[in-house]
């Protein structure tokens, strides 16, 4: 009995005392929050996060080029970001690595109206086209238009900012580069101007990782990076096992998100989401990093371990 006694006492002691404080972890988006990051929101709201003994706070960028700065200069633990600008940024010496893929598949794509004259790439032959973001889209662009045997040149391109389907919709551009097809399409959709969408992928561009996860080089061993991974693998899992209630869990808390654009770009993201966010295709790295090269916009290819790890 006086053993038992001992033992309800320690028992009682033990739980008497404070549980182990959660280990905080700093998300920088590449943008405000959307159905691209639901992996991320459910983590969070399902206590995945939590489980893993993790209090991530996901912050929303003031200018969504600075995160992958941000966390190249240790003032932040983890950036979302894109596997071609990881190869950009890494060229030009920020030391950042992919530790995790959020989308796994290309996004980005040329868009025209789908009533408008614009059939196929090589009528775009004499036409505008907008961008929002130089550099990697004009690669991308360039990269098409040569499988069409037509070149830059033979284009006009013109910088609408973030205005992609409004100036495609308004007649100000004839095609934009660089509409996401889970946003722009529907978008278009909804004011019954119907968009048609050349995917980059099947039009000379390799494929690549849309959104991932990137760290600091020199802070790859932190244990907190693999647990934070594992969380986002329960997170995608849930998110293809349940897909309503990973909806109602994604606008909980945030009424500006639920309405029809949202609703449809959450569908349409959903089938492209990492269901194994860790796992690296090196073929796609490599392949990524001699397109850059061929362009002109690094200035080497270098090996995988130069851009990605898999943790352990």
């Amino acid at each position: 009995m006086r053993r038992i006694a001992i033992s309800l006492t320690l028992i009682l002691c033990l739980g008497a005392l404070p549980a182990q404080a959660a280990d905080k972890l700093t998300v920088l988006l590449d943008w405000f929050v959307n159905p691209d990051h639901a992996t991320l929101i459910i983590a969070q709201e399902k206590g995945f996060f939590a489980r893993a003994g993790l209090e991530v706070e996901l912050i929303a960028p003031a200018n969504p080029n600075d995160p992958p700065k941000l966390v190249a200069a240790g003032k932040a633990d983890l950036a979302i970001s894109y596997q071609p600008q990881l190869h950009l940024q890494v060229d030009r010496g920020l030391p950042l690595r992919r530790i995790a893929t959020l989308v796994g598949t290309p996004l980005s794509s040329l868009v025209v109206l789908k009533d408008g004259p614009i059939k196929s790439i090589a009528d775009l032959k004499g036409r505008k086209i907008g961008f929002s973001v130089g550099g990697f889209e004009d690669a991308i662009l360039g990269a098409m238009l040569r499988k069409a045997g037509l070149s830059l040149r033979d284009v006009t391109l013109i910088n609408v900012n973030f205005s992609l389907s409004p100036s495609l919709i308004s007649g100000q551009v004839d095609a934009v580069i660089g509409a996401y097809r889970n946003f722009e399409l529907n978008q278009m959709d909804i004011v019954k101007r119907p968009g048609r969408a050349f995917f980059v992928e099947e039009e000379g561009v390799p494929a690549y990782d849309e959104l991932i996860v990137v760290a600091h080089a020199d802070r790859l061993g932190d244990k907190r990076l693999a647990r934070f991974v594992t969380a986002l693998e329960a997170a995608v899992l849930f998110l293809v096992n349940h897909p309503e209630d990973g909806w109602a869990l994604f606008i909980k808390g945030r009424k500006d998100l639920n309405d029809e654009l949202n609703k449809r770009a959450f569908r349409d993201t959903l089938p492209r989401f990492a269901l194994r966010p860790a796992a690296l295709d090196q073929g796609r790295y490599r392949r990524m990093a001699q397109f850059l090269k061929d362009q002109g916009l690094i200035s080497k290819a270098g090996a995988v371990a130069d851009y990605a790890i898999e943790l352990q």
